[in-house]
């Protein structure tokens, strides 16, 4: 068994479209949002977040609905932690393994109240909207928080619900069952 791999991604906000719908790069097109987001935070109170993104572990063709829920759920974690927690630094891991996906956002902000984690807040729609996309995916969201403390927000998903099919399974919806003619 090889040890995973650990690469650091670069990508400018213009490699976004391309990196997550051609080449399937989901820790690039996360960096070119994460380098998006703080760009703009730069320009609203001068100065920005660090911002870190980091790939574990050989890269895997992603189901394409998994792979663009994974990066709205990572996105709006992002906005969250740029936009709200008043951050010093932002963290994105993630991590192919045999198992599962898995990807991390942690952030150095204010935190949250547990109130707002477990429940959200009135009028706002982000962390349902995150649980509710993780789930549709077969996927589980975590988030942890407390205020001064910061955030973390966890998405792991089976690697069966995951990664791409294997061995010609790719249209497995429209398979015929074994012994019918369809």
């Amino acid at each position: 068994m090889t040890p995973p791999q650990r690469s650091r991604r670069h990508a400018t906000p213009f490699d976004l479209r391309s990196s997550t719908v051609v080449t399937n790069d989901l820790a690039r097109a996360i960096e070119g949002l994460g380098e998006e987001l703080a760009e703009q935070q730069r320009t609203a109170t001068a100065k920005a977040a660090a911002l870190s993104v980091e790939a574990e572990g050989a890269s895997q063709e992603l189901r394409p609905i998994v792979r663009d829920e994974v990066y709205r759920i990572t996105g709006e974690a992002l906005r969250n932690a740029f936009r709200h927690a008043r951050a010093q630094r932002i963290e994105v891991e993630v991590r192919y393994d045999a198992r599962k996906l898995r990807v991390r956002v942690r952030d150095d902000g204010t935190g949250m109240d547990a109130s707002v984690v477990h429940e959200g807040r009135a009028g706002h729609y982000g962390l349902p909207g995150m649980r509710e996309r993780a789930r549709a995916i077969g996927g589980q969201l975590e988030v942890w928080s407390e205020r001064g403390a910061g955030t973390e927000v966890e998405l792991t998903i089976p690697a069966s619900a995951a990664y791409g099919s294997q061995g010609g399974r790719r249209f497995g919806l429209f398979r015929s069952k074994q012994g019918t003619n369809a």
